[in-house]
């Protein structure tokens, strides 16, 4: 038979479990996506903190044992350590979500997002002794949530066919507030040939940069977009001062402080070229896949309004070309009416005019033949009257042949009239 024991187990050491249990938090945050930080006394010490707190700080700042605002001089004008030191004064736990931070300064700064919990850490007697941080970086997701917004805004000008200029600066602008680091964006567009290049748009690199390139040929060795545009595949530069497709224009690069620009041709469902889409550091810079990521998302972006500008193009144009058509037909048969209305007034005038002439003809056939010439004006003649004359008015008269031939010589339009013969139809009928 065993004998037990009547002495109970020792309570444990609150210290001892303290630490056994930084320990355990360190162990499992310490290859975490998750941030951990343990921060000590009211001045926030870094005790210890895992790889991906350093990583989204900054792993030039791998330090510990110094205060937090010392190892991160911008969170002094911001709200962070203001709610670190509410958590150790109070005691109480606090949370965020998507808290905007600013890390590093000057041109290097950059905006950062993060959930997070902070907790009091305690001694053995309940007194808080410093601060554990939690959380994860959100800003790829804040990125992406307002990538996802721009976007949508962007989509929706282009259905409701706003003006490419507006769309294309919109989207310069928005991928240039999207980007984690500085970039300017520039698009051109392609000549109907393909050969040159047009500026389409560029809010924040100088105009006389833009007007120097407006109009570049498209070729190999031609900067990064005219290159671009004749491979029709991207082209990165990381380098403008030593990159030889810059030699032409690296004056005007230094002149704009350009150092880096990568360009990626704008295709048409077809293939065919429609622009090219770059972006341009003013420092050396390689791309990150977020970055190529970024600009496949835009230059896609970019063909969808272009492409629908040329259709919106093509059918006014074919609008206008209608219209001029239907004008041009319209005019055709309105001078058709007017020549018609004409010819029918003539047709008319002649009818009027040979109605006369018939009734001129009948009159004169009803007068009888005079005896003696009736063409020898005031003081008569007393030949025989053997020839009969007439004009197209349908006037007529008997004369002899002396009066007769001096009329036809002197009076327009005279012709001598035979009854005999019946007129002109009875003489071709012969």
């Amino acid at each position: 038979m065993t004998a037990v024991s009547g002495r109970r187990p020792a309570a444990p050491d609150p210290a001892v479990a303290g630490q056994a249990a930084e320990e355990d938090l360190r162990a499992l945050f310490g290859q975490s996506t998750a941030l951990f930080a343990s921060l000590a006394g009211p001045a926030h010490l870094v005790e210890t903190a895992n790889p991906t707190f350093f990583a989204s700080i900054g792993e030039e700042r791998f330090r510990t044992g110094v205060a937090l605002v010392d190892l991160m001089p911008e969170l002094a004008g911001q709200d962070f350590i203001a709610l670190l030191d509410q958590v150790y004064r109070t005691s109480e736990p606090q949370t965020g979500r998507d808290v905007r931070v600013v890390l590093g300064g000057g041109p290097h700064a950059r905006e950062t997002f993060f959930d997070f919990t902070c907790e009091p850490r305690r001694d053995a007697d309940g007194d808080v002794t410093g601060i554990r941080v939690l959380g994860v970086e959100t800003t790829q997701v804040k990125h992406a949530q307002r990538l996802m917004v721009e976007h949508r805004a962007l989509l929706e000008q282009i259905a409701r066919q706003a003006p490419l200029t507006e769309v294309l600066d919109g989207m310069a602008r928005c991928i240039e507030n999207l980007a984690p680091q500085e970039v300017l964006v520039s698009v051109l567009l392609a000549d109907p040939d393909g050969r040159h290049l047009r500026h389409g748009a560029a809010p924040s690199l100088p105009d006389f940069y833009n007007q120097a390139i407006d109009g570049i040929a498209t070729g190999e060795g031609v900067g990064s977009c005219g290159t671009a545009a004749h491979r029709r595949e991207p082209v990165i530069v990381t380098d403008i001062t030593t990159d030889p497709f810059w030699d032409d224009f690296r004056h005007l690069a230094d002149q704009a402080g350009l150092a880096a620009c990568w360009s990626t041709p704008i295709l048409a469902r077809d293939g065919g070229l429609l622009g090219t889409f770059a972006m341009y550091h003013r420092t050396p810079r390689v791309p990150q896949d977020a970055d190529l990521a970024l600009t496949r998302v835009f230059a896609g972006t970019a063909a969808l309004a272009i492409e629908r500008h040329h259709i919106e193009q093509a059918k006014a144009s074919a609008e206008a070309r209608a219209k001029s058509a239907h004008d041009e037909l319209a005019k055709a048969v309105r001078a058709e009416r007017e020549l018609r209305a004409e010819a029918e007034q003539r047709a008319a005038a002649a009818a009027e005019l040979a109605a006369r002439v018939r009734a001129a003809a009948a009159a004169q056939a009803a007068v009888p033949h005079p005896e003696r010439c009736q063409l020898g004006g005031p003081s008569g003649c007393t030949e025989a009257a053997e020839i009969k004359i007439a004009d197209s008015w349908g006037d007529s008269a008997w004369g002899c042949s002396t009066h007769v031939e001096e009329a036809i010589l002197n009076v327009r339009s005279v012709f001598i009239a035979s009854e005999e013969l019946g007129g002109l139809a009875a003489y071709l009928n012969r």
